[in-house]
């Protein structure tokens, strides 16, 4: 908190002034996404009976009657029309279905908390996180952590346990092919809601991912924690964690479109999804044992289920190559000392320092900004940065220790 009053107290008139104003927008922000909420008419499982058939239930939860079938533990060619105490449905049934499907639909407001987050985390690490007019000697001041957690933390308790779990980065992915398959109704508004979270990791570099999902953001409050010290500074190769999320992706799609098991509609997501923590909706046992092993293993590994399972992040992850806002490293200055290789959780400094053309994942953390004994390394939109590291296959690269 010391480092956190004296990073305000050097920052400008004008870094205030935009603090100020960035704080209203934000505001006006989520004053828009309550008042577009208090339009929408919330569903509840008490207004269904067993007198109904799929095709009435439905149009009402949001999905198609497969998807209500699949729900139901039903054949997706069972009858549509015929009421669900014909089909053996009991009440305990029906409402257990329909609270679960009502779990996935999504909450509009939490698209404005997205943005505002997004944006507020974007314009800190470009204006605000580095004081105006303060030189590298006292570069332990730039871009305190304080800020971050408390995105962070903004983002566990809104994004994920006072609204729930949808809609939610991962989930909009999942959601697309869901629909191809015919689990959703209305596939044009699942792309847009996946367009939309794309977006916000490209206008900051996978800024909805590092500073504003709330699953992401509680890995990183674990990981932060001053412990394990020795054990954090052993990285994960980004080959292997890369390729075991990426065989996991599609092999979701080889059951989702039942070309293993013949069966569509199988999510294998569904068992593994650990965004049900925020709806403490345990029913799967395998749901249970990957929260808790996840968050287990993230006080030694950084964000081990974004590495490893998080079908969104290895979208974001081919998205930071279109980024706006991104890392940027000064060619002329950087003399590849590796400080901000040490301070990087994965691989992402590195592979930049390399010029690697797909470097590992960067979440836009902030834990290189202030640790260069050069300046070479700065936070800002493309269109503006200096004469970059290119990729080059043919320049010498030094050994730099993990």
């Amino acid at each position: 908190m010391i480092n956190m009053y004296k990073w305000f107290s050097l920052l400008s008139t004008r870094q205030r002034s935009e603090m100020v104003a960035i704080v209203l927008i934000m505001a006006i922000i989520l004053g828009a996404g309550v008042v577009m909420n208090l339009h929408n008419e919330q569903t509840t499982s008490d207004i269904f009976t067993t007198d109904m058939s799929i095709q009435d239930i439905a149009p009402q939860v949001g999905v198609t009657g497969k998807a209500l079938a699949r729900e139901l533990k039903l054949n997706l060619d069972v009858p549509k029309k015929r009421p669900l105490k014909e089909l053996g449905i009991t009440m305990g049934n029906l409402e257990h279905a329909i609270e679960h499907l009502l779990s996935h639909k999504d909450t509009s407001i939490k698209y404005y908390i997205f943005t505002a987050l997004v944006f507020g985390a974007v314009v800190f690490l470009i204006r605000l996180g580095r004081p105006d007019g303060i030189d590298v000697k006292q570069k332990q001041l730039w871009f305190p952590r304080a800020p971050y957690i408390g995105f962070l933390l903004l983002s566990i308790i809104l994004c994920g346990f006072v609204l729930g779990k949808s809609p939610n980065p991962m989930e909009s992915i999942v959601k697309v092919f869901k629909s191809m398959v015919g689990l959703y109704p209305d596939p044009f508004i699942k792309v847009l809601a996946f367009v939309f979270f794309i977006v916000l990791a490209i206008i900051g570099n996978k800024a909805i991912c590092g500073w504003a999902c709330p699953f992401g953001a509680l890995q990183e409050i674990i990981y932060s924690f001053p412990i394990l010290r020795k054990i954090k500074q052993r990285k994960l190769p980004f080959i292997l964690t890369n390729t075991i999320r990426t065989l996991l992706f599609l092999v979701m799609l080889l059951f989702l479109f039942g070309i293993i098991d013949g069966r569509k509609g199988v999510v294998i997501y569904h068992y593994i999804n650990p965004f049900n923590l925020f709806n403490f909706d345990f029913d799967s046992i395998s749901v249970l044992i990957t929260v808790i092993s996840v968050l287990m293993i993230a006080f030694v590994f950084y964000r081990p289920f974004c590495q490893f399972i998080c079908p969104f992040g290895l979208a974001s992850w081919i998205a930071e190559s279109f980024s706006l806002c991104r890392v940027i490293i000064n060619e002329e200055k950087c003399t590849e000392c590796g400080a901000c290789i040490k301070v990087c959780p994965l691989h992402a400094a590195k592979g930049r320092v390399e010029s690697k053309t797909f470097p590992a994942d960067c979440f836009s953390c902030a834990r290189c900004l202030n640790v260069c004994p050069v300046d070479a390394i700065n936070y800002c939109p493309i269109w503006v940065k200096e004469k970059t590291k290119q990729p080059s296959g043919s320049k010498s690269r030094r050994f730099y220790p993990d």
